[in-house]
């Protein structure tokens, strides 16, 4: 779907900060898949939360991802998403060994891929973060990897204002 694109990268990058711009801006926004569920377990039992089974987790995360798809085929224009169904099946394949990538890679976006790499000064642990920074990179890392093997133009966002990440955004897509 070249009209779907992803917005993806390290915790703590600034990936829902540059959503919640766009979104300002009038465009289609699809909220992280994570946030949805971390919110929807500590309502419920727990059991899914990413430190309690991260597999559970990403399961859940690669079925929500699945229905975000579905329902961004109704929605007008380009549609971004705070990251999606390859960073849900990365993290399902990390934490069961499952080749969740391969099952997935037809399910396409975008060719370009928008990263937030990992950004110290801004990083801050938090009750639905609670992993350190090293973590978070090590997941950026795997990110990488498996949307570079996907064979997606992983473009990295430079350290700068949101606005400017925006507008760097937009006038790719020559929406600016």
């Amino acid at each position: 779907m070249d009209r779907f694109i992803v917005i993806s990268g390290c915790s703590g990058g600034g990936k829902s900060t540059l959503l919640g711009e766009l979104a300002r801006r009038g465009h289609a926004v699809i909220d992280e898949p994570g946030r949805r569920i971390i919110a929807e377990e500590r309502e419920g039992s727990g059991r899914a939360l990413p430190w309690v089974s991260l597999s559970a987790f990403a399961e859940r995360a690669v079925q929500l991802s699945l229905q975000d798809r579905e329902r961004a085929k109704a929605m007008p224009g380009m549609v971004f998403f705070d990251r999606g169904l390859i960073d849900a099946a990365a993290a399902l394949e990390h934490a069961t060994g499952k080749a969740a990538l391969k099952i997935y890679a037809g399910e396409r976006y975008n060719r370009a891929v928008f990263m937030t790499p990992p950004w110290p000064e801004n990083y801050v642990t938090e009750a639905d973060r609670p992993h350190g920074l090293a973590d978070a990179i090590q997941e950026y890392e795997r990110l990488l990897s498996a949307f570079s093997s996907l064979h997606y133009d992983v473009r990295l966002l430079p350290k700068i204002p949101v606005v400017q990440r925006a507008d760097l955004i937009l006038r790719y897509f020559r929406l600016a």
